[in-house]
């Protein structure tokens, strides 16, 4: 494994490196966002670290840029910035994960791995999933309900697929933090309940069926209402 670690403080590099490098994780690493972002460009990594205050270029526009030009390498962003909403700022940039500081480095290294775990399943499995009326496309990440294509962000995309994966089932706050953030954040965050409300706007608005339910008091259903 191969990971590009951006981050401008040398020891906090240095700390990262020294125990990937144990785990047996191959490191390069950039001190500021334009060699970062050379670094993304030119080689092939498993996953890529990157604070979201750096020189150069900030962690939110280097994600938005990686994604943009095609680059789908999972992102973890770690940042001192740790709300509600700075969280929703980096997944909507990209990223499929974001880290507050600080942290331990078990926790770090647990999301590498379900991370890249996740990416090598994407590549083993059947590329298209359909329920109903909704399709999606795993390699070109599409989303279509009808005829209507959806633009979604990493993260949303990543709930849909978590929701038709396991459709028909009530799914509990706790394994949507688990399973689509691969770890728990702070029980304290309504992070679940805002993507949740941003999907519900794109796949259920304007449509007469709706697919996104919620349990009271259990979770959520995905699933199509019968006559």
């Amino acid at each position: 494994m191969k990971i590009l670690i951006i981050e401008d403080h040398p020891k906090t590099v240095q700390s990262i490196k020294q125990g990937l490098e144990e785990n047996h994780i191959v490191v390069d690493f950039a001190y500021d966002g334009y060699t970062g972002k050379l670094l993304a460009e030119r080689n092939k990594y498993d996953a890529i670290i990157s604070d979201v205050i750096l020189p150069h270029t900030n962690g939110i526009d280097l994600c938005r840029h990686f994604r943009n030009i095609g680059i789908k390498t999972p992102i973890i962003m770690v940042s001192a910035l740790d709300t509600t909403e700075d969280k929703i700022v980096g997944l909507d940039a990209g990223a499929d994960d974001y880290l507050a500081k600080p942290y331990e480095f078990r926790e770090l290294l647990a999301r590498i791995k379900a991370l890249t775990r996740r990416r090598i399943d994407e590549l083993q499995a059947g590329h298209i999933l359909r329920y109903h009326d909704v399709e999606i496309d795993l390699k070109t990440k599409k989303v279509k309900r009808k005829e209507k294509i959806i633009k979604l962000t990493p993260k949303e995309f990543a709930l849909l697929e978590y929701f038709i994966r396991n459709k028909e089932k009530v799914i509990t706050k706790q394994e949507i933090t688990e399973c689509v953030w691969d770890i728990n954040f702070d029980t304290g965050t309504n992070l679940v309940e805002v993507y949740v409300n941003y999907l519900r706007n794109k796949i259920d608005k304007g449509f007469d069926e709706k697919l996104i339910h919620t349990s009271f008091g259990m979770g959520y259903i995905f699933h199509q209402e019968q006559d």
